[in-house]
């Protein structure tokens, strides 16, 4: 049977609130999709880790970024940034920052059932 099913992030299922971060989360059927709003300033090791217990976040992150730009550090050393426009997957063992002085707002999927949640 063909359905849809829309929801607004501005009237989300769930909001977290961790330093400097804001998670809009919607339920869709089966499906969670995340708002991840990051201000300037934001990295993972201070604003989530003490939620999430973990040296490093342990998440696989699938979405794309509407705006602002992303730093991605992995335990291996690997890095990159990514960009508005830009879709991306970041595997599990990272560190992340808002480069410069504009939020990032993403779209998360596979992440956004647990993504910082305490």
């Amino acid at each position: 049977m063909a359905g849809l099913e829309a929801r607004s992030f501005d009237s989300p299922d769930e909001t977290r609130t961790p330093p400097n971060t804001r998670v809009d989360v919607v339920k869709l059927g089966g499906v969670t999709a995340a708002r991840l709003t990051l201000q300037p300033g934001w990295r993972w090791s201070e604003a989530v880790k003490p939620t999430a217990g973990t040296d490093s976040c342990q998440a696989l992150h699938v979405g794309a970024v509407i705006s602002g730009q992303l730093h991605v550090k992995h335990e291996d050393g690997t890095e990159g940034d990514v960009h508005a426009g830009d879709a991306y997957v970041a595997e599990p063992g990272h560190d992340a920052w808002v480069v410069g002085d504009m939020p990032v707002v993403a779209l998360e999927f596979s992440s956004a059932e647990s993504y910082a949640k305490g």
